[in-house]
């Protein structure tokens, strides 16, 4: 007898900050991104029932997962993962960066069931890093070992914001996913910021691959910043394995993600004259008008230089890629007024979904409602992101 199916918001990749004894982990993210307050604030505020936490491979943030499994506070699920109070499923997640075959470096994500297995892949990394309390470090091995290890583990292996710029494979490694990894092994590619669906479908091989749309959050505010809607019969980490490899009618029903003009690095960006280039400053590495280096390749005209074809084409499962602007992307939407929308509709995705404009229109006002429904619909005006500065809405 088929199980019945639901859906659910899931964000896999959310990074730890700092653990319990204020230990550094992920150095870039926020001190206020500890394990217990990103559960909170999953469950509390933004309303995403499943969530990752990427970092889960350092033993500081493993030992204080197993307390809160311990003291009753998170449940092992029969399914694999953790459940929070019947709200929240924690998924235990690890980034670990290689090194591309000609040069560069790579992130990738690498999934495990449960504490165990994470512990087992812990043990296997700390031979490989120099320090395994901290966030994606380089590992000493190759990408095809790291998932040979991971697919020993029957865990899920994701490639990682693969355009951008800075530690993807496809941004600065190699034009084809298969130069570092075993397609038949690769459980998801992740498209991360200021990139979509119909950029990555301009790469025939990855006609078969699911895509993620992960917020990469490096404080709490960013969490669920993009995400993803599957299709599962419960939220534990078997069923979102069978999702992203499209198993048994569970999938991948919609990914959310920013528009890729507002992302941070869609265009090309020269640093010293503070402006967007063309596609041909991708090859030169060179700026046009002041001749300088300091160049920030941009993933719509690194893609444009890669790809092997001119047009999207996407495959029968290929879910429909949502714009989504965050709350915190809209003119005149600062902590005070979100704090004012979770009060009254509960969660972020309770705004951001199901409020009507004029419900919003009662807590918010006629003009920051018109802003929001009109976001939902991709019809804000945009200034293209480039170089580490995101785009912005246009007012």
């Amino acid at each position: 007898m088929s199980r019945e199916l639901h859906e659910y918001f899931l964000d896999l990749h959310i990074h730890i900050g700092r653990t319990r004894d204020n230990r550094p982990v992920k150095i870039t993210a926020g001190k206020d991104l500890t394990f217990f307050e990103i559960i909170r604030e999953a469950a509390d505020r933004k309303g995403v029932r499943i969530i990752g936490i990427i970092d889960a491979v350092s033993p500081p943030v493993l030992d204080e997962i197993e307390d809160y499994v311990k003291s009753g506070v998170m449940t092992e699920l029969p399914g694999g993962g953790y459940d929070y109070e019947g709200r929240t499923t924690l998924l235990l997640g690890a980034e670990v960066e290689t090194s591309g075959p000609s040069g560069g470096a790579a992130h990738f994500g690498v999934w495990m069931r449960d504490i165990g297995a994470m512990r087992e892949f812990s043990e296997w990394l700390g031979e490989r890093v120099t320090n395994r309390v901290l966030s994606s470090q380089r590992a000493r091995c190759t990408s095809f070992e790291l998932q040979a290890k991971c697919t020993e583990l029957r865990g899920m292996f994701i490639i990682n914001h693969a355009f951008t710029p800075h530690k993807s494979v496809l941004g600065n490694c190699v034009p084809r996913v298969s130069d570092m990894v075993e397609l038949e092994h690769l459980t998801a590619l992740e498209l991360g910021l200021s990139s979509d669906s119909a950029m990555a479908d301009l790469f025939s091989e990855l006609g078969g691959v699911t895509f993620v749309s992960n917020s990469d959050a490096h404080s709490l505010a960013k969490i669920g910043r993009e995400y993803n809607r599957v299709r599962v019969a419960e939220p534990t980490f078997d069923e979102v394995k069978k999702a992203l490899l499209r198993q048994d009618g569970r999938g991948v029903t919609a990914n959310y993600g920013l528009d890729p003009l507002l992302g941070k690095y869609h265009r090309t960006f020269c640093l010293a004259c503070d402006e967007v280039l063309d596609t041909a400053a991708v090859q030169s590495l060179s700026c046009p008008s002041c001749g300088g280096s300091k160049i920030v390749r941009g993933v719509f005209d690194r893609i444009r230089t890669i790809a092997d074809r001119t047009e999207p084409v996407h495959p029968p499962h290929r879910p429909p890629y949502f714009y989504q602007v965050p709350l915190d992307f809209i003119p005149k939407v600062g902590k005070r007024t979100i704090d004012k929308l979770l009060d009254h509709f509960g969660t972020e995705m309770n705004v951001l979904h199901q409020a009507t404009e004029e419900q919003l229109a009662d807590v918010v006002g006629a003009k920051i409602a018109q802003d929001i429904v009109l976001a939902r619909a991709g019809k804000l005006a945009i200034a293209t992101g480039g170089g580490g500065i995101y785009g912005k809405i246009l007012s």
